[in-house]
């Protein structure tokens, strides 16, 4: 999981360096450093917020599934990348994915209204020098309104540690001291599904909550996140049951741009999307119980 630390590393080093592969990358005309301090900050918590990879009902009343999600994390370009006004760019693009165990239960129907819950868990393992832990849950309800039509709503959150090197030492050669970075997602969203048979294409659409604080250890400097992403957030996918037993999800999610101000102080006339936005693909194999 060394992505959701090294792309937390915000500027805060006093030995610059430019990836090799970017050398040459001009500073966009619009750079600001708090902008892409906190797009960098909202990118993480973004990439690991709990989407459905599933439809409006997830599962026959009284069922549920076991399994695991996988969420792509798609690269940053050099643009991105780039810190103390372009001197410096961050590693960020070394973990393809985000894997999660996530458990899904379909609780008796009342009426035709199909209550469920989910939780999804990353445990604390030490990896790559980082220790990484993510809980996530769901509560939602779907309806059947017509044989091929369902609907639904649902909330969700996800809360995220990661602990280790995130920011490297001040000078070259220190001993590496541990940072911390807490994120957090919270957010509702309605679905739409047409069920054929096994299968369950479906939409969705709603609203998502950033929050995340970033604890530098060399100095004891905690950096604010002055752009914390609150904004809308849409996914598509489908949802199906195969050979009786296996759930399988496949969804495409966006959130296209957003942000809060915390500090009504706070000026911001930069588009939302430079605060944060993220278009990624997430997978589901689970075993129906």
């Amino acid at each position: 999981m060394r992505m959701l630390s090294l792309v937390l590393a915000l500027p805060s080093v006093a030995f610059a360096s430019i990836d090799p592969r970017c050398a040459g990358t001009e500073v966009p005309a619009d750079y600001e450093e708090q902008a892409q301090q906190d797009f960098l900050a909202n990118h993480v918590a973004l990439a690991t917020s709990f989407s459905a990879v599933h439809g409006p009902i997830p599962h026959a009343p009284g069922h549920g599934a076991i399994g695991f999600d996988l969420g792509l994390l798609p690269p940053l370009g050099c643009e991105r990348r780039l810190v103390l006004d372009g001197t410096k760019t961050e590693d960020t693009n070394q973990a393809p994915a985000v894997p999660r165990i996530r458990v899904s239960y379909a609780f008796p129907a009342v009426g035709r209204v199909v209550p469920y819950a989910g939780f999804g868990y990353l445990p604390p393992v030490e990896l790559l020098g980082t220790t990484n832990v993510i809980v996530s849950g769901e509560l939602g309800a779907g309806v059947q309104i017509a044989e091929h039509f369902q609907a639904g709503v649902r909330t969700h959150f996800t809360l995220q540690k990661t602990v280790g090197e995130i920011a490297t030492p001040f000078v070259a050669g220190d001993p590496a001291v541990d940072d911390l970075y807490l994120g957090s997602t919270f957010g509702f969203d309605v679905s739409v599904g047409v069920p054929v048979g096994s299968v369950t294409p479906y939409v969705a659409g709603g609203l998502t909550d950033v929050s995340t604080v970033f604890w530098i250890g060399d100095d004891g400097v905690m950096v604010d996140n002055l752009h914390p992403y609150l904004g809308p957030t849409f996914s598509g996918g489908v949802d199906a049951l195969a050979l009786r037993r296996v759930r399988l999800g496949a969804e495409l999610y966006v959130a296209p741009g957003g942000y809060s101000l915390p500090d009504p102080s706070v000026e911001s006339a930069l588009p939302a999307g430079r605060y944060g936005h993220l278009t990624t693909a997430r997978l589901r194999v689970a075993i129906e119980l």
